[in-house]
C-alpha cells in the first residue's frame, strides 16, 4: 500500500496515558494530531499508516496550562488529541512505533 507523506504530519504521537491504555480496552486510541488537522484526514491518515479500519473519530483540544518554572511564569502549548475508534478485531499497538 502506498503512503502518502502527508498522512505522518497529521499523526504527531501516541498518547500513552493510564486513560489512554483504559480506553484501549474498548477498541479506542488515543493521538495526538496537528491543531489545523479535521477528522477526515486524521481518520485517512490511521487507516493508511496502520492498515486498520476507523469507525469514528472524536476531537479535543487540551488548553496549555499557566505554569512556573524556577520563578518564570510560562503557558504550556495548546494540544489536539483524537480519540479514534476501531472496527471490532482491528488494533493497534502504540508501543511499537511506525
Amino acid at each position: 500500500m502506498i503512503q502518502d507523506p502527508r498522512h505522518y504530519d497529521v499523526i504527531v504521537a501516541p498518547v500513552i496515558t493510564e486513560k489512554a491504555t483504559m480506553q484501549s480496552e474498548a477498541n479506542k486510541v488515543v493521538f495526538k494530531v496537528r491543531m489545523n488537522a479535521t477528522k477526515v484526514e486524521i481518520k485517512a491518515a490511521v487507516e493508511r499508516l496502520f492498515d486498520v479500519k476507523v469507525t469514528g473519530v472524536n476531537t479535543l483540544v487540551r488548553e496549555g496550562k499557566r505554569k512556573v518554572f524556577r520563578g518564570f511564569r510560562g503557558q504550556q502549548s495548546d494540544t489536539k488529541r483524537a480519540v479514534v475508534t476501531l472496527e471490532k478485531g482491528h488494533s493497534i499497538d502504540v508501543t511499537t512505533g511506525l
